[in-house]
């Protein structure tokens, strides 16, 4: 049996955001995954390979290179490049090669929306994303999907131009998005806060953020990446994807860690803890964080759903 290769072209026009992350809720209610990674690094550039078995589920393997610099060649290419191999859990047959960025461009807004619908306000209406790439365009998209009652998405980016053409290609003012320079003032309005940029010290700063918002942080995947200072970490209410992969591996909270800002035990829950109930929000003035890890299981659910998606369109 040849083994499909899918692509965007094949299913995107299939898939929505609730969709992905029902299937990361629901998964998360099932049997606990087995992770590994493997990260190598050069400098700015970075090769991230990504192991998940969930019982019942099956397997997957992504590999994804991150090269920051893609973007200002000419022409330009993509800055994460990459595979997912799915596996059969009956007898580990290889089932699909799947396009690393199009599995992470799901799985990672889903993620994140995902987190959001569990611990945002349900009432929120403003959102701010910092950051203007794929992943700030997406983040558009599976937001207005899985919050219809936002009224107002501002976004940043420390390139003016490139807020700009994002809110453009968005709709603009009309559809209720726009560009913004005056990021401490636009925090401060924010019902939720979504940061996905490639930071290696704080953009977001925690005397900024008010009572009753939720942070949901993106960016940051490698040991020297931060997107939020000590004091947001500090005051807020901390839940993370996996605990496996975003605590110790990632600087957004391994830095506060090692300096003692925070201890292990401040983390609330993580995906698992949320969709099973077992953690949550306090109350409507807490500060929510999420940090989002996006482990190798959230792959392998989200590499599920497309596939599943590709078998409907044949």
């Amino acid at each position: 049996m040849q083994v499909p290769l899918i692509d965007a072209a094949a299913v995107e026009d299939r898939l929505t955001w609730t969709s992905v992350a029902d299937a990361i809720e629901a998964g998360h209610c099932a049997a606990k995954a087995e992770i590994g990674d493997l990260l190598l690094q050069r400098g700015a550039d970075a090769c991230l390979t990504r192991a998940a078995w969930l019982d019942g589920v099956g397997l997957a393997l992504k590999s994804v290179t991150v090269f920051p610099g893609n973007v200002e060649r000419h022409p330009p290419l993509p800055s994460v490049q990459g595979v997912v191999v799915l596996f059969d859990d009956t007898d580990g047959a290889v089932k699909a090669l799947i396009d690393g960025p199009l599995v992470t461009k799901w799985k990672t807004a889903g993620d994140s929306v995902l987190g959001a619908r569990l611990l945002a306000r349900p009432d929120s209406r403003r959102l701010l994303i910092l950051g203007s790439g794929v992943v700030a365009a997406s983040l558009v998209e599976a937001y207005r999907e899985v919050f219809p009652g936002l009224e107002d998405i501002a976004i940043w980016s420390r390139r003016s131009a490139n807020a700009d053409k994002l809110a453009a290609a968005k709709g603009g003012e009309a559809a209720g998005v726009r560009a913004v320079e005056d990021l401490e003032k636009t925090v401060r309005e924010a019902d939720i806060i979504a940061c996905a940029t490639m930071a290696t010290a704080p953009l977001l700063q925690g005397n900024w953020v008010q009572p009753g918002s939720h942070v949901d942080l993106i960016g940051a995947f490698r040991p020297d990446m931060r997107e939020a200072d000590d004091a947001l970490i500090a005051k807020a209410e901390l839940f993370v994807d996996s605990r496996e992969t975003a605590i110790h591996d990632i600087g957004e909270l391994a830095i506060p860690l090692a300096a003692g800002i925070i201890s292990e035990s401040d983390v609330r829950g993580d995906l698992k803890d949320l969709a099973t109930g077992q953690a949550g929000r306090s109350g409507p003035q807490a500060i929510t964080l999420y940090k989002n890890g996006g482990g190798a299981h959230l792959d392998l659910m989200t590499a599920n759903v497309i596939a599943q998606a590709w078998e409907h369109a044949r």
